[in-house]
């Protein structure tokens, strides 16, 4: 199971926002996305993700996607 952490990695740094990370994107990364993308990204879990989006996410945010995720192997029934 992979868990989202966006939210924990902002918060680590001091960003509260949506408008915050927008123009830490811009910044850092030279990447803008919509307002409804980075919604998105801050309420739910990405069922999938530009490598580019990432990329900038962890430009501007100075992780690795090791930080964004958490995972956990699934347990399979009857194992």
């Amino acid at each position: 199971m992979l868990i989202w952490m966006l939210r924990q990695v902002m918060a680590e740094r001091g960003i509260w926002t949506g408008a915050e990370l927008a123009r830490l994107l811009k910044d850092k990364a030279g990447y803008q996305l919509s307002a409804p993308s980075i919604s998105a990204l801050l309420n739910e879990q990405p069922k999938q993700m530009k490598a580019e989006t990432l990329d900038a996410l962890c430009t501007a945010l100075a992780c690795t996607p090791n930080d964004l995720w958490s995972h956990t192997p699934t347990q399979r029934k009857g194992a």
